[in-house]
């Protein structure tokens, strides 16, 4: 798993979902897909944990108190317009 991304162990994890859910193959082939499956599944938890743990700090005052604020797309678009310079 060294070059996983995100989106490739998701893509990975759905399309070893779908074999499970469709059914026909052998106990042991089932087995090692269901592993493989919970091997993906910890890896997409750890990217989403870091993920998160990155937000929170960008989030965080300049007293390091974490903000809790709503997300709103076309506010976060604005405020990366103005950022580069750019007029909202």
């Amino acid at each position: 798993m060294t070059n996983l991304t995100f989106e490739k162990a998701l893509a990975e994890l759905e399309q070893i979902v779908a074999k499970l859910e469709k059914g026909g193959i052998s106990l042991n082939e089932s087995l090692a897909l269901f592993e493989k499956g919970v091997k993906m599944s910890r890896f997409l938890k750890g990217e989403l944990d870091k993920a998160e743990r990155k937000v929170e700090i960008l989030l965080k005052d300049e007293k390091g108190t974490l903000q809790a604020k709503d997300f709103d797309a076309g506010e976060a678009c604005d405020e990366a317009k103005e950022g580069e310079g750019g007029d909202a």
